[in-house]
């Protein structure tokens, strides 16, 4: 009958060191040679349940903290080096439980520090939050990854790009006129480059929303996607061809301080050059202006997506010929926020975007319809707010549904389709760490501003009450 083989070298070696003893002492008293328990420590060798025995009789060993794994460390190991700031740095699961094993003390010192590291960094948000709020600039700031240093460059300035704009109103003029801007671009990009465009079927790109083949000439769409969703990738490869040196231009601009980090603003800025494309700024604007801002009707006569025609009222910021200054948010389910864009610098200093009073979160529960209503903030500041689902790539059976949210917004005495909601204001905040508003229903953490008000005899409507 085979033997039951245990590898653990690591706590084998814990127990020797704690009682003092060498290799040489360990392996005499327990029948081995010396040679043979280095090899054990080094889990080159098994532990037999002879040994097992051994161990218990001869040094009073618990079975069970040599049979045990250390298996809630791991798990919480797992979630530190899931961590985007430390994603990477590891080569496998394997090295993992050699740490847990080998130092369960450094194990669990490493934990301990990393707990510490995240609250310290949600203080430091909190405290930057707040001070930026009271017009402070402060150059407090936890360790960025270089997405969030794009997204900083990105929602710190306006959304008007003044290069990119320019030069995709001259090059829509020299396509040929057509209702469908996608197919014009798709004949641009063959009869000018030789590239032609095919959609593919999903199990031909199970994983992927596109793919350019430079051997044959050709960019590959998965059918996943809706039609204005391809005829962005379709316009997003025109831009990085025809657009290349305005891209270029702004990317320059923006001082970024990593090739991640250029990389990705590089993306971000053709996916912003194909909404001027399929959206010429002077055609839209009077668009816009005429349908009094209604992103539904926008996105029919422009022939885009919801969350397209609502990014582009965004970008309506030339100076001399400016539309409303729109602000826009997109958030999924749990609340993460995927894109903040806004006229000067708005997400960061005068809406936080993440009450959950707001329509953007409500609009999960009504998808496809669109939610307009007056936020009033604490300082008695009002915004419009309209917000819809967006649904992301077809899903196919038994996969779920991408589905995020967007809100657009602007100052309450906008003139738009959507002006005078029906109903008193909603009265909102900003992240509810930072809010102050008694009473909150949907209050979900205390302010950090304020001491939570604990009292046996009275009790508020929020678990989360303060002085």
């Amino acid at each position: 009958m085979a033997e039951n083989k245990i590898f653990a070298g690591a706590r084998v070696r814990r127990v020797r060191n704690g009682l003092g003893l060498t290799q040489t002492a360990m392996a005499e008293a327990l029948g081995i040679s010396p040679s043979y328990l280095n090899l054990i420590e080094r889990n080159q060798r098994p532990l037999t349940v002879q040994l097992l025995l051994k161990l218990a009789s001869v040094y009073k060993v618990d079975l069970d903290d040599l049979q045990g794994e250390a298996s809630g460390s791991i798990s919480e190991l797992k979630a530190v080096f899931a961590d985007p700031l430390l994603a990477g740095e590891l080569p496998g699961d394997q090295e993992l439980v050699e740490i847990a094993e080998a130092a369960p003390n450094a194990a669990k010192g490493m934990l301990k520090l990393y707990r510490a590291y995240r609250e310290q960094s949600a203080r430091l948000r909190d405290l930057t939050d707040l001070l930026a709020r009271q017009g402070h600039q402060t150059a407090l700031a936890e360790a960025r990854l270089p997405i969030d240093e794009v997204r900083e460059a990105f929602e710190t300035r306006p959304a008007y790009f003044a290069r990119i704009e320019e030069a995709a109103e001259a090059f829509h003029a020299t396509l040929e006129q057509a209702e469908d801007v996608a197919a014009a671009l798709k004949a641009w990009l063959r009869r000018e480059h030789g590239l032609a465009v095919r959609t593919l079927p999903i199990h031909a790109m199970p994983t992927l929303r596109r793919r350019f083949d430079r051997h044959s000439m050709r960019l590959f769409l998965s059918e996943r996607l809706s039609a204005a969703d391809q005829a962005r990738e379709v316009a997003m490869e025109a831009a990085q061809i025809a657009l290349h040196q305005p891209i270029l231009a702004e990317l320059d601009a923006l001082s970024l301080t990593t090739g991640e980090a250029r990389r990705i603003a590089r993306f971000e800025l053709a996916r912003l050059a194909a909404h001027a494309l399929m959206m010429p700024y002077g055609a839209f604007l009077q668009a816009a202006q005429r349908a009094r801002y209604d992103v539904e009707v926008l996105a029919a006569r422009f022939h885009v997506s919801f969350e397209q025609a609502a990014s582009r009222l965004v970008a309506l910021q030339r100076p001399g010929s400016a539309g409303i200054a729109f602000f826009t948010l997109e958030i999924d389910s749990a609340g993460n926020r995927l894109r903040r864009a806004g006229a000067q610098g708005f997400p960061l200093a005068r809406f936080g975007g993440d009450c959950p009073k707001l329509a953007v979160t409500a609009a999960f529960s009504q998808p496809g319809q669109v939610l307009a209503e007056t936020v009033e903030m604490e300082d008695g500041t009002r915004f419009l707010t309209v917000a819809r689902t967006v649904e992301g790539p077809r899903a196919g059976f038994r996969e779920r549904v991408r589905r995020t949210a967007i809100l657009v917004g602007c100052d309450a005495g906008a003139d738009t389709i959507y002006a005078d909601p029906q109903g008193p204001p909603v009265l909102a905040g900003t992240a509810c760490r930072l809010c102050e508003r008694q009473g909150c229903l949907a209050r979900a953490e205390p302010p950090v501003t304020r001491p939570l008000g604990l009292d046996e005899m009275v009790a508020g409507l929020s678990v989360f009450d303060f002085q």
